[in-house]
């Protein structure tokens, strides 16, 4: 590999000791059919120069990167799965390859896996990745960052070769091997697994570890300050996913970390339209994981890491940072719902508000989701715009009125932006299920990717459109180039 000087390795992990990971082999795979790469990461990080055979090798093979893990890890966690304690976790189809800095901010980075084989932890699994759930894997990413959500990043997608069986697609289908790059994958399962087991030594020292490599700004601060700032994360977290109109899917706690970063994708949707029952996952027979119960799912879970931290510290000093918590979030859905439309802040009372009377009318409207947000970008500077497309009936009656009269006298964050070719368009970008299904279509009947690469053209186009209103709300404002 050439050298860049923004590649810097950093393997942190193995430093924590023992108890926390597991050594072992990646899968061989028959064959090796790169089909995404994500070359703007990669330049950010210092790999943007791997040759494809150098990609393959690191990416495909697992071979080490230059001064990196000399093997990969699979890290060790429980979790809450739909509120029932599983102590069986842990990687069981991916593992940890590397740890790096970020060029731009100085972060630790994590490049993982999934489907790359089996672990300790697979049990009966086979440790493999369908193309289809890496497809949409990388669609939901893509069209995350566009939106402004805190999100791993989907870094490299290989086609293995392999015919896998599953219960809940045709089979056989294709295989694939994802690598995703993420700030952490410390879970809160991570914590929950030694509190379990009773291991106050190790629940400690992985306290320290977070602190040390993920909250440097906290400097000696201890678990109540640590657990203070997940919440916080937590929180501006949740409220991204709803002002995108998001749904995770599968919110256990093994699938939180404690970054505040959104990650693995398993059966997620996007709204159609505003419905607080909306649920992903065919198997969330209760709706336990409903889009308008996500913000109590998110506490729920940061209740349970609080019990995880509690032999570390009193749990009234943890609970505290629970109290503000539902605030917290109120006020960054405020500021995330105001960035979708492109309005200037005015003041706290006023823009939750408008956030409120924008939700209201969109759920007892039931209009598409991504329209409303489309046609009302910039507020009253799109009036004439809105009311001349196909949506203009719906704008009308007293819901949309109260809305209309919060938005007087907003300035748009961007008024250039709104000369834009894509406001001039037909309509919003979108990552609706039919629009997922048919580009697996056309990859799963023709072996046809035009539409998969259309699509992240596409919504690599809206994320740059876009950058400058989302990222004045972002808590992570340097997350998403």
């Amino acid at each position: 590999m050439p050298p860049d000087p923004r590649y810097r390795p950093d393997p942190q992990m193995p430093e924590i000791g023992e108890g926390f990971f597991d050594v072992v082999e990646a899968a061989h795979f028959p064959r090796h059919t790169l089909r995404f790469r994500n070359q703007r990461w990669a330049e950010r990080v210092g790999l943007g120069s791997l040759t494809d055979d150098d990609w393959t090798d690191h990416f495909a093979r697992f071979q080490p990167l230059p001064g990196n893990l000399p093997a990969p890890l699979a890290l060790r966690y429980h979790g809450y799965q739909f509120r029932t304690y599983n102590p069986h976790l842990g990687d069981g189809r991916g593992f940890l390859f590397a740890q790096l800095r970020d060029s731009v901010d100085d972060r630790l980075l994590d490049l993982g896996t999934k489907g790359s084989g089996q672990t300790p932890w697979s049990r009966t699994a086979d440790g493999r990745l369908t193309l289809k759930g890496g497809v949409r894997e990388v669609l939901a990413t893509e069209m995350l960052e566009a939106l402004g959500v805190y999100t791993s990043k989907s870094f490299s997608l290989f086609e293995t070769g392999e015919a896998l069986t599953r219960g809940d697609e045709p089979s056989p289908t294709r295989s694939s091997v994802l690598v995703r790059l993420s700030h952490s994958h410390v879970r809160f399962g991570s914590f929950e697994r030694q509190a379990h087991q009773g291991d106050v030594r190790r629940l400690a020292r992985l306290c320290e570890y977070t602190l040390e490599r993920y909250f440097p700004e906290l400097n000696d601060a201890g678990p109540a300050k640590m657990f203070e700032e997940i919440c916080h994360r937590s929180a501006v977290l949740c409220a991204s996913w709803m002002a995108a109109g998001f749904v995770h899917g599968v919110l256990n706690t093994d699938n939180m970390n404690v970054t505040g970063e959104s990650f693995d994708y398993g059966p997620w949707r996007f709204l159609p339209h505003l419905d607080p029952m909306f649920t992903a996952a065919y198997f969330d027979h209760s709706r336990l994981y409903a889009y308008g119960r996500q913000p109590e799912t998110v506490r729920w879970n940061l209740e349970r890491l609080a019990d995880a931290l509690s032999p570390l510290s009193p749990r009234a000093r943890l609970d505290r940072a629970l109290i503000d918590l539902e605030a917290r979030y109120l006020n960054e859905l405020s500021a995330r719902v105001l960035g979708r439309l492109g309005l200037e802040p005015r003041d706290p009372i006023s823009d939750s508000l408008l956030a409120s009377r924008a939700l209201c009318f969109l759920e007892r409207s039931r209009m598409p989701f991504d329209r409303f947000f489309f046609d009302w970008f910039g507020g009253e500077a799109s009036l004439a715009r809105a009311l001349k497309g196909p949506f203009a009936a719906a704008y009308a009656g007293d819901p949309f009125n109260a809305f209309r009269q919060a938005c007087a006298g907003r300035a748009p964050t961007d008024a250039s932006a709104l000369d834009h070719a894509y406001f001039q368009s037909e309509g919003p970008t979108t990552m609706h299920i039919d629009e997922v299904e048919r580009v697996w279509s056309a990859i799963a009947e023709r072996d046809d990717w035009s539409a998969f690469e259309r699509k992240i053209v596409d919504v690599r186009a809206f994320g740059r459109l876009m950058e400058g209103a989302l990222t004045k709300y972002a808590a992570h404002p340097k997350t998403n180039p």
